[in-house]
């Protein structure tokens, strides 16, 4: 009798790989924080050039992924009113979403009051940049150059052109056709290319984790350890509880079956802080694991990671509390309102400006007359905020894309409840011969 040895998970190596960067970090951090050699070589050298050509890698298959996935859905759907119903379904939800993240974030912020007592002698002045207007967002979502909108990662312009484009592709008879079955195979390839890219993630996350906790200080954190918490239990709250009341209530689908699948895109997320880079990810997360059919999948996953901001939007709503309690301002419930409108509203409107989360606080800030001088507060900690809140974001991406295409009937349940889905062992039992199959549409 033979035994084999059981490799272990991607997840599994994605955490070894995490503890084993933070714990490098605090080490060299404690005892090699004055030697030279290792802080231009190995922290500012190996980890820090490992660290971002992980980040890199998957910021490269962004754009091609999101563009060909996104025609490949577009071109196989037969009107545009079906078009039109899933576009306004998914923005209704995320929306949905991000207001109950900021409403949440302001009672448990008000319960908890963070910003009781605080020290505000760090203060310094912070430069906000100027957010965009709404209206300009929405005429800036359509390409002047496609080209141009895919060369710079533009999202909202490379999904509108994608949409257009597939229509078109499906509006063209035969050429269309076989237009769709060369992207149909593209598709594959650079899902492919995403497994792949998987395998080196353990050794990516090392090096980030390591370069980080070199640099980040437990002394940060103590110090502000009340906005910390509360912003964590929040953020938690909001993605174990609320998303999992939404799933279950719009799908009936099982929520722990739902975020025992959701390991490895939160583990890519909360590594790399950005949701943009884990779109391949999630992406993959929702098709091969949760069921999800590409048409759906393709659409509400790039969307959701340019305009669904509720990490940030919990963000929001503490960072303003604990400012208004650090500087003794007084809230009134009309401000409370102003700050749930503006910050949801914000979650699309700042789409793709480069450092959103601080821009949206600022706006909101201003909104409501708040100095705009205590985020120089709550930024020694932001960093590792940040990868939480980019974790909440991806799941209630999932989310959504799960309860649209349930509605919309493109969801493989059997699939969604088989604990094997997308693993080494689930690519032999539904694929048991490599000839090509016919994929139902």
């Amino acid at each position: 009798m033979t035994t084999e040895k059981k490799k272990m998970s991607l997840t599994g190596r994605v955490i070894l790989g995490m503890v084993l960067g933070i714990l490098t970090g605090f080490i060299i951090r404690s005892l090699f924080a004055d030697v030279a050699f290792v802080n231009n070589y190995i922290v500012d050298g190996l980890f820090d050039v490992g660290g971002k050509i992980f980040i890199a890698s998957l910021k490269m298959l962004v754009v091609p992924l999101v563009f060909v996935s996104l025609v490949c859905g577009t071109s196989s759907l037969k009107d545009l009113a079906t078009l039109g119903r899933l576009g306004g379904k998914t923005l209704a939800f995320y929306l949905t979403t991000t207001a109950l993240a900021i409403t949440l974030a302001l009672t448990m912020a008000n319960i908890f009051q963070p910003g009781a007592g605080a020290d505000l002698s760090a203060a310094t002045t912070f430069a906000s940049k100027e957010a965009p207007s709404l209206g300009s967002v929405i005429v800036g979502m359509f390409p002047t150059n496609p080209i141009s909108a895919m060369a710079n990662g533009n999202t909202l312009q490379i999904i509108v052109f994608a949409v257009l484009f597939g229509i078109a592709i499906s509006a063209a008879g035969k050429p269309g056709e076989r237009l769709a079955a060369v992207f149909s195979d593209l598709n594959e390839v650079i899902m492919k290319l995403v497994a792949l890219l998987m395998n080196i993630a353990p050794y990516g996350v090392f090096f980030l984790m390591a370069k980080l906790f070199t640099g980040l200080g437990l002394d940060a954190i103590f110090s502000l350890i009340n906005y910390f918490l509360v912003l964590v239990a929040a953020l938690l709250f909001h993605a174990l509880v609320t998303y999992s009341v939404m799933l279950k209530a719009f799908t009936g689908l099982s929520p722990i079956t739902f975020l025992k699948k959701m390991e490895d895109a939160v583990m890519f997320a909360f590594s790399t802080a950005s949701s943009n880079a884990t779109i391949p990810v999630t992406m993959e997360t929702a098709t091969k694991r949760l069921g999800v059919n590409n048409k759906i999948a393709s659409f509400t996953v790039p969307l959701g990671a340019t305009i669904n901001m509720d990490g940030t939007a919990i963000m929001q709503g503490v960072a303003t509390v604990f400012i208004a309690q650090a500087f003794n301002i007084d809230l009134t419930m009309t401000d409370y309102l102003m700050v749930i409108l503006t910050a949801t509203l914000a979650s699309v409107g700042t789409a793709g400006v480069p450092g959103v989360g601080l821009i949206m606080l600022a706006m909101v800030l201003n909104q409501v007359g708040l100095p705009v001088e205590g985020i120089a507060l709550i930024m020694g900690v932001d960093r590792l905020l940040d990868m939480i809140r980019t974790a909440v974001n991806i799941t209630g991406d999932s989310v959504v894309t799960c309860i649209v295409a349930k509605s919309e009937g493109e969801m493989d349940i059997a699939r969604f409840n088989d604990p094997l889905a997308a693993t080494e062992d689930e690519a032999v039992r539904f694929h048991p011969n490599p000839q090509p199959q016919a994929q139902k549409s």
